[in-house]
């Protein structure tokens, strides 16, 4: 046991040297040594000579076999830029050893685009995907469910009609218009409305705002536009609808910033679209604004959008069927009449008056009560 004890203790040192010098010990250590040393000249010689059959260049070192020894030897490495060019010419088999370092370095950068132009790729493909605009087969509302603009839905009745057979009615001379702008204040039923439209003529709906086209890249709004009108023709007979136009069909300004020029290209990209198609092939589109005045005179004009309405804040008769709409589902004391509601309400738009009845049941709630007063809604209409 104590035999084996000693052995352990001087073979254990043993193997690790052993181990170590394998390790570490330089490359030639173990190759075939030989006696005859050469110079980079004798090497360049035998080289001319044809008495070398194989070459490795390393970093520092060459390596060479000469033929009749059939021994590797080593010379240092000049780095000439001509050395290979002849190696090749004298028909040496030439093998190039590049440092770790140096692969490492191209492992990085092979690494460091791969991560950039992925980045990229997304960055364009959730900027520009084929989703960004969603086309809606139903929207699930009619003109019933929009209170008032009797003179609008009497009008837009025949551009439907157009809009499901636009070939039939060119033939009589009639064209669809390309554009329709609706003008008027926050909260009146414009979007509400285009849904409608969309609803009774029974075509596809692709709804955008401005916020749509806006991007951090240069030039993709233009691009969006493009994607907008191409898939619209995809989809035809199709509504679109752009819902606060005015936030990117602005007059034009050549003042030379990179939000007027992304804003004039986007506006010269909607010009070129809403001539590039025809109104026989069914595709309408209804812009909501603001501010008519707002927008690019190049833009507006017939033959791009044929007609122009004013959606106003509701009348005496609108706010009272808002009123009975709003009041269905809550509970209220007989004071609260939509009669009453409707005078209160004048100059409100039809969110304001939903907001204005909602906040009221709110404020009853809060001071538990079941049913809310006109009191509570002359409150929730100053808070509005």
């Amino acid at each position: 046991m104590k035999i084996k004890k000693t052995l352990l203790t001087i073979l254990t040192p043993l193997i690790l040297a052993g181990a170590a010098v394998y390790l570490f010990a330089p490359e030639d250590l173990f190759k075939k040594k030989n006696d005859d040393v050469y110079s980079y000249r004798e090497f360049y010689e035998l080289v001319g000579d044809g008495k070398i059959s194989s070459v490795t260049v390393k970093e520092n070192k060459i390596e060479f076999t000469v033929i009749e020894k059939d021994t590797v030897f080593t010379v240092d490495n000049p780095e000439s830029p001509t050395l290979k060019e002849y190696l090749l010419l004298n028909g040496v088999s030439v093998k190039e050893e590049k440092p770790a370092d140096q692969i490492l370095s191209l492992v990085f950068d092979v690494l460091f685009y791969l991560f950039f132009f992925g980045i990229v790729f997304i960055a364009f493909r959730k900027f520009i995907s084929p989703n960004t605009f969603k086309v809606v087969r139903k929207t699930g509302v009619k003109f019933d469910d929009v209170v008032g603009m009797n003179n609008l839905k009497r009008d837009m009745t025949q551009v439907m009609e157009i809009m499901k057979a636009p070939a039939a009615y060119a033939k009589k001379g009639i064209r669809m218009p390309k554009g329709i702008l609706l003008e008027g204040e926050p909260g009146n039923g414009k979007t509400l409305f285009a849904k409608a439209l969309a609803g009774e003529a029974k075509v596809n709906f692709i709804p955008a705002k401005a916020t749509d086209f806006e991007s951090m890249f240069m030039a993709i709004g233009p691009m969006k536009v493009k994607l907008l009108f191409k898939k619209a023709r995809r989809k035809a007979p199709c509504i679109v609808f752009i819902d606060e136009f005015d936030g990117i069909g602005t007059v034009r300004n050549y003042s030379g910033s990179a939000i007027e020029t992304e804003n004039t290209r986007i506006v010269t990209a909607l010009l070129n679209e809403l001539d590039g198609f025809e109104p026989t092939q069914g595709v309408l589109v209804l812009a909501a604004t603001n501010s008519i005045h707002a927008l690019d005179p190049a833009l507006i004009r017939p033959g791009r959008f044929d007609a122009k309405f004013s959606v106003p804040y509701p009348d005496t008769k609108a706010r009272q069927q808002l009123a009975e709409m709003y009041l269905k589902g809550k509970s209220y004391s007989n004071d609260v009449t939509p009669s009453a509601l409707a005078k209160m309400f004048e100059g409100f738009s039809c969110a304001k008056i939903e907001a204005s009845l909602n906040r009221a049941a709110l404020l009853a709630g809060q001071g538990g009560r079941e049913s809310f007063t006109m009191e509570d809604v002359k409150q929730s209409a100053k808070e509005v």
